[in-house]
Formats: C-alpha cells, sequence, structure tokens
C-alpha cells in the first residue's frame, strides 16, 4: 500500500526527466527484503546498504520510517563497522579529485552529478556531509569575501588606534549615529566630536539614518571649524561612513578616515559615551509631546555639554573652556 501511494505522488508531482529516476530509486528500494509492517529493526537494518546511494527521505519513505530514527541508526551502526569506514574513504578520495578536478569550483550537486556520470550513485546530501568533514567548500561562496578581506586593510585602516587625544583643535574628528525611539518612529541623532576637546561641533537629527544625515553633519562641522589638510576622521564601519558619496566628500577635503575594528565599540568610546551621557541625562528623563520638542531637547543638551558640564578627561573643565585654554596659550 505505502509503495503504490509513493509511486502516485510522484506520477502527480515529478516532472518527466524526475519521474523515471524517483521511480528507479523506489523500486530498488521496495525490493529490500523487506514489508513496511515488518518490526522496525527489521526495517532499518534493510535499508542500510541505500544509504549513501539516494536521498534519505526517499529511502524512509519507501519503508516508513522516520528520517531522524534512520539517521540515529546508521550513526550506531557505523561505529565499528568496516564497510562504512571503507565506503567512505572511497567517496572522500571520489569527492577530492572531482573538487580538485574542477578547479574547487563546484559544489556538491555538481560533484554528485560528475560522479553519477561515472558510474558511482550517490546522494547529494551524502556528498555535502563529507565535504563538511574534509573541510572542502566552493571558492564561489567564499570568494568575494576573500577579495575584499585581502583589500579591506588597505581601505579601513584604524589609524586612531583608541589614541583619543589631540595635541590642538581640528587634528581629529569622531562620529557616531544613535537611534532613540518617539513613539512610533525613531529619531537618529548624528553628532561629530573633536578629540582635542571633547566638544561636540556639528550635530543634526533626522528621521532617516541616511548617508544625507552624515554628509550634512559633516558640512556643518566643516563649515563652522575649516579644520586643515591632514584631518583624522574616525567612526565606526555603518553604510554611512563607508559609503562612496562621503568618501568622496572627505576626499574632497582632505580629510583621512579612520575605522574601528568590527565587533569593537570601545575604538570609538569617546562617541559612545557621549551618546550615554546623552540618554541618560537628558532623553530618558523628558516626555517629548512633538517631533520639534525632541529636537529641541538634544540642541539644548548639547549646549549644556559643551559649555557646563565638567570633563574628568579635561581636568575638570567643559569643552568650551578647553578650547579657551589652547586660544590663549597660542596668544
Amino acid at each position: 500500500m505505502k509503495y503504490k501511494l509513493l509511486k502516485d505522488l510522484y506520477d502527480c508531482f515529478c516532472t518527466p526527466p524526475e519521474l523515471q529516476a524517483q521511480k528507479q530509486e523506489i523500486d530498488e528500494c521496495h525490493q529490500a527484503d523487506c514489508l513496511v509492517s515488518a518490526p522496525l529493526k527489521e526495517r532499518l537494518h534493510a535499508l542500510e546498504p541505500f544509504y549513501g546511494k539516494y536521498e534519505v527521505h526517499t529511502i524512509c519513505e519507501a519503508l516508513d520510517v522516520d528520517r531522524g530514527t534512520f539517521y540515529n541508526h546508521m550513526l550506531r551502526s557505523k561505529r565499528g563497522n568496516a564497510w562504512f569506514d571503507k565506503r567512505r574513504q572511497e567517496y572522500c578520495q571520489l569527492i577530492r579529485d572531482v573538487f580538485d578536478e574542477y578547479r574547487q569550483a563546484l559544489g556538491a550537486e555538481k560533484i554528485r552529478t560528475i560522479l553519477v556520470q561515472r558510474g558511482h550513485q550517490v546522494s547529494t546530501e551524502y556528498i555535502s556531509r563529507l565535504m563538511r568533514e574534509m573541510g572542502l567548500s566552493s571558492v564561489r561562496s567564499t570568494a568575494k569575501q576573500e577579495y575584499l578581506k585581502l583589500r579591506e586593510p588597505e581601505r579601513k585602516k584604524n589609524i586612531l588606534r583608541q589614541q583619543f587625544n589631540a595635541q590642538r583643535p581640528n587634528q581629529r574628528w569622531v562620529s557616531d549615529v544613535t537611534c532613540f525611539k518617539l513613539g512610533d518612529h525613531y529619531f537618529y541623532i548624528c553628532v561629530i566630536i573633536d578629540l582635542f576637546s571633547r566638544k561636540v561641533i556639528a550635530h543634526k537629527v533626522s528621521k532617516k539614518n541616511s548617508t544625507q544625515l552624515l554628509t550634512a553633519t559633516f558640512k556643518m562641522a566643516h563649515e563652522e571649524r575649516h579644520p586643515p589638510s591632514g584631518l583624522i576622521f574616525h567612526s565606526d564601519r555603518g553604510a554611512q561612513y563607508t559609503s562612496h558619496r562621503f568618501q568622496q566628500l572627505l576626499h574632497k577635503y582632505n580629510t583621512k578616515q579612520s575605522f574601528s575594528q568590527p565587533g569593537k565599540p570601545h575604538d570609538n568610546a569617546v562617541a559612545e559615551s557621549f551618546f550615554a551621557s546623552l540618554k541618560k541625562e537628558e532623553l530618558y528623563r523628558r516626555d517629548h509631546p512633538s517631533d520639534r520638542a525632541f529636537q529641541a531637547s538634544v540642541a539644548s543638551y548639547i549646549e549644556f555639554y559643551n559649555t557646563k558640564r565638567p570633563h574628568r578627561t579635561l581636568k575638570n573643565l567643559t569643552p568650551c573652556q578647553m578650547e579657551e585654554s589652547c586660544c590663549a596659550t597660542v596668544k
């Protein structure tokens, strides 16, 4: 009954090329010296010779065996089983030969096609498992990542290396973007901080975390400060900071770009620390009845941060006092 049902299903759903192959698999599995009504142990042993030759779901359906049960049985059977060890070694070598012959460009499915053409009946999933065990993967799946990895040090250097100090203003700037949920939507706050004084020299607030938000903030800072050529601009590796448009803008102003290492927020600790203060000391403590009120709250805190709030790093001076002391020294 089970055999007839399976054949009917394949007649309905398989395409003509698939139909012949699937029927052949079912016919061969059904010829195992065992009935669907036999005890589970007998059915499991009857299916052993077909493992690796056909897809597991096909052979399990032929004798109504749960796939998980069959996998567990095969794992137990393989321990100390010379036949399985020999078969595994043979297929490992066949797979490796085809893999190398085709310049390591083929995955399990295409390797199976080659092996079947050469007279070796084997399933895709069996090849896939052996490839994982041998650490083989098609170069197609990793080619782009490897290409970018080789060139990443050239494009995304960490020039700052957690040296959060500067000898004068406009020597090193850091930037970051944070989000804050207000009602049903988010606001994105972009800031730029001068590491010499820890002063927030520019900020913008937007409902979109876009390259436009970043470029507008940078232009504001540049117009306000007029930094000399060679300014170092540090940030994380967010899409806005790595965008071609923003990098062109930095190139226009002869600015060197520095990036935090992936997964290391401490590489941009000054900007991270500012946002923590902004949220804990201002945004979490206030109600913001409107978008305009929220933006005013951000601007008010930044004014307080720059002119009133002492910084331990600056020997308890405010950012503005730090810059004033620098100007007095120069004079």
